[in-house]
């Protein structure tokens, strides 16, 4: 009887893992799990973009106007123009044309504010919040596709780490300039 030797099985290799073996000889200073992780970071970052872009595509919408509309639903659909804008990182003439593209399609409809009759609130319409969901569903089956592999407490994990990751990277955006 043959005796049964543990089988170490390698993992599987990614594109990742051939594009660090290619590097570490030209950079011997090299992290392989900093680059692997970065990398690997990076192309998920950059599927999924294309996996929103299209799925906006298909749906009618462009980039931007889903943009709007995503933060417009994230904040109960309704908010302020300046609301928007400042979410959004835009000048005040950008969210101007951005929205009234938005109400000639019906997405969404501005109503003179309850609290300042001077000022407009921006309403996610029906139409609106329908095409911003189809577009979202897109984005969100592929995110769970490729994220289902994980188990729920390797999810968790992994955006914890990245949680403490990104937190080094906003406190150093909090700096004053000149610290």
């Amino acid at each position: 009887m043959a005796e049964h030797l543990p089988q170490h099985d390698t993992p599987p290799r990614d594109w990742t893992d051939g594009h660090v073996d290619r590097w570490q000889p030209v950079l011997p200073d090299l992290d392989p799990d900093i680059e692997a992780a970065v990398t690997r970071m990076s192309r998920l970052t950059r599927h999924l973009g294309r996996v929103r872009e299209q799925g906006v595509a298909d749906y009618g919408l462009h980039k931007h106007e889903f943009d709007t509309l995503h933060v417009l639903a994230g904040r109960g659909g309704h908010a302020a123009p300046s609301d928007l804008r400042a979410d959004l990182n835009l000048a005040p003439a950008s969210i101007s044309g951005r929205l009234e593209a938005l109400e000639r399609r019906g997405f969404v409809v501005r109503n003179p504010s309850t609290e300042d009759r001077r000022k407009v609130d921006i309403v996610l319409t029906d139409a609106g919040r329908a095409a911003w969901q189809e577009a979202l569903d897109v984005v969100g089956r592929e995110e769970r596709r490729l994220l289902g592999v994980l188990s729920e407490e390797e999810r968790r994990l992994l955006s914890g780490l990245l949680r403490k990751v990104m937190l080094v990277q906003e406190a150093e955006r909090q700096q004053p300039a000149g610290h």
